[in-house]
């Protein structure tokens, strides 16, 4: 699934500042991690609809 991949990378791009943000208390990093959560929340909901669509059509 392409979609998955992204999600894994999306997650892997974002942990360095995870690591800025929880142990410096980074704001900024902070504010790239909410976004690419809210990113993350999409595409998860993208993922559940083409599984639900194709379990469906069987």
């Amino acid at each position: 699934m392409e979609k998955f991949t992204k999600v894994k990378e999306l997650i892997a791009g974002i942990e360095a500042d995870v690591e800025k943000f929880s142990n410096a208390g980074n704001g900024a990093a902070g504010t790239r991690v909410r976004k690419a959560m809210q990113d993350l929340k999409v595409l998860a909901q993208e993922i559940r609809t083409e599984v639900t669509e194709k379990k469906n059509s069987k």
